[in-house]
């Protein structure tokens, strides 16, 4: 496993030894689930803004065959 150094204000880690004693758990707990969470926010972010690229495609795809219909809907002939 990797070691990594951060540099922080006393306030936050102040915060942090606060918070992390409050949940029962180490700091280095503490830091690496924060890390963790952020991790998978950022993941659903950029699949949530995935999600909303492919259905506004799926969408403008609907409304150029709906377009398409139109005609023949309107049509007595048809």
């Amino acid at each position: 496993m990797a070691s990594v150094t951060v540099r922080l204000p006393e306030n936050i880690v102040h915060k942090i030894d606060i918070n992390a004693h409050t949940l029962h758990m180490t700091r280095s707990e503490y830091i690496k689930k924060a890390i963790l969470d952020m991790n998978h926010e950022i993941q659903e972010r950029e699949r949530k803004r995935k999600l909303v690229k492919a259905s506004q495609r799926v969408r403008e795809e609907s409304m150029r065959i709906n377009a398409e219909f139109a005609p023949i809907e309107n049509d007595p002939k048809a």
